[in-house]
């Protein structure tokens, strides 16, 4: 069977791909584009990182103008006319009603590629109207030929709330194009490079957290780390120091990081993440907020990082394919968070070969296209 041409449709800056979300989609087009055809249309935000890649088409307007792209529905279907398209695939659910336009106007199937219940993160950040997003965000998969879920719960969860068909959804996770552990010597100089850059004592156990941290669920998990955690784990008899990666963080929380300049160390955005992730002795995921798939703790395991992480934090994740790699504490027990991390040893035990075939870009992006080609 002849592979669709598929024309995927982002509303939102996705290159360079700096993010979890962002990495997600660059990554899915890039895996699907080496075994068929795909075009791509983008939110102009894009158009300085792409202008040399004929096949990407930065001209949308992001989805927080999104009724303004109406003008160019007819661009769109020009498109696809033109680079014989088989199926639309709609990352998240903001342009799902260009979808059902699209499908009316071309008889071009559309899919629905979400990486989380978007009405389920409005609402963990107190977003007005998130009831009224999830009434849209059904009807989008309701109306869609194909739902892609970014993993298992959000898919059954989908199905049940909004009555959808089993054989209409199929879960399309993140993935990593890592296929094995890194070497004891490479983690070693790593850790190595750490402690020197920061002028600390080999004696000292490295903690890391990374993430977009204005996103409500990220910043909840700093608010953990210094009124749960921290008070727990000052008094324990150990040496630690907690490394903060990532981009977006508020003037106000820099100043409360920086107040704890012996134990935080705070590095912004870094342009090597791995450097940190191999480093690091564990990484702790202290989030109980959204849905989806934490994409930092599947870099983290990729990277053979030993991974403490709350219960919620971890969906999407099989414990059955993590080995000792993956310990979980229950939401809110910060008591044992705390004790987990104190009793933490960085053992040599590797994430197990199972993780990195579950978690494998090629093989996710092959299951995707065999969906696609049912439609």
């Amino acid at each position: 069977m002849k592979p669709p041409s598929v024309l995927g449709i982002i509303s939102y800056q996705v290159f360079p791909a700096k993010m979890g979300g962002q990495k997600c989609a660059a990554s899915f087009y890039s895996h699907l584009a080496k075994l068929t055809p795909v075009t791509l249309a983008v939110s102009k935000e894009n158009a300085g990182a792409v202008n040399a890649d004929a096949n990407v088409f930065p001209f949308l307007y992001h989805h927080k103008q999104g009724i303004r792209n109406l003008r160019y529905i007819y661009r769109l279907q020009k498109l696809i006319k033109e680079r014989n398209i088989d199926v639309v695939c709609i990352e998240h659910s903001y342009f799902g009603w260009m979808g059902i336009l699209l499908r009316w106007l071309t008889k071009k199937p559309f899919v629905v590629h979400s990486h989380n219940i978007e009405a389920k993160r409005f609402r963990d950040m107190h977003k007005t109207g998130w009831r009224i997003y999830q009434w849209y965000e059904g009807w989008v998969h309701r109306n869609a030929d194909h739902s892609f879920f970014i993993t298992e719960e959000d898919k059954s969860w989908a199905i049940k709330k909004w009555q959808l068909a089993e054989n209409a959804c199929s879960v399309v996770t993140y993935g990593t194009d890592i296929l094995q552990p890194p070497s004891n010597d490479e983690r070693a100089a790593c850790r190595k490079q750490l402690l020197e850059e920061n002028g600390l004592d080999a004696s000292n156990r490295l903690f890391l957290f990374n993430g977009t941290l204005d996103y409500l669920p990220n910043t909840d998990a700093l608010r953990i780390i210094i009124s749960e955690l921290l008070p727990l784990l000052q008094p324990m008899n150990f040496s630690f120091r907690i490394f903060i990666c990532g981009n977006r963080l508020s003037a106000q929380w820099e100043k409360v990081l920086n107040a704890y300049p012996g134990i935080i160390i705070y590095k912004g955005f870094v342009d090597d993440i791995s450097l940190y992730f191999k480093g690091a002795d564990c990484f702790i995921n202290p989030v109980t907020l959204g849905s989806g798939i934490k994409t930092k703790l599947v870099d983290a395991l990729a990277y053979d990082q030993p991974c403490i992480s709350a219960k919620t934090g971890a969906k999407g994740i099989p414990a059955e394919i993590t080995g000792t790699k993956l310990v979980l504490a229950d939401d809110y027990d910060w008591p044992a968070f705390a004790q987990h991390m104190f009793a933490h040893k960085n053992f040599t035990q590797h994430t197990p070969p199972p993780f990195y075939q579950f978690f494998n870009w090629e093989a996710i992006v092959r299951e995707a296209l065999l969906s696609l080609q049912t439609l």
